[in-house]
């Protein structure tokens, strides 16, 4: 039985951060931070319980703390990203700021919930 020579584990458990910088050097600006905000807003809606698996993964400290970066991601990249990118993201934080508010036992006070020193108070 041969051994696999140190240099092929040694590239196969390291990523080649060559190829990966090439690869990002190719995608626009507005790709990335649209890509990071859906993370963003899929996490929440996870720990928000709004996935099939509901209550199992919610942790509402988890989901403000995601919540909270999405609207500063969004409001820091408002000018750098065009209405039609930003108007969906836009709805989809507020729709995930109102289910926070609404599984919150003890909701915050207005303006005070998750991204709304970014967005303002949110009503329903």
């Amino acid at each position: 039985m041969s051994e696999t020579p140190p240099e092929h584990t040694e590239s196969s458990e390291n990523p080649d951060f060559d190829a990966m910088a090439r690869d990002i050097a190719e995608v626009p600006a507005v790709e990335v931070i649209v890509t990071v905000a859906v993370n963003l807003m899929s996490a929440a809606a996870v720990k928000l319980g709004l996935t099939e698996e509901g209550e199992e993964h919610k942790d509402l400290d988890e989901a403000r703390k995601l919540v909270h970066a999405l609207a500063g991601l969004l409001d820091a990249s408002a000018t750098e990203i065009s209405s039609f990118h930003a108007a969906p993201l836009r709805d989809g934080l507020k729709s995930l700021q109102l289910a926070f508010r609404e599984a919150s036992l003890v909701p915050d006070g207005p303006g005070q919930g998750p991204g709304e020193k970014y967005t303002g108070a949110v009503y329903g």
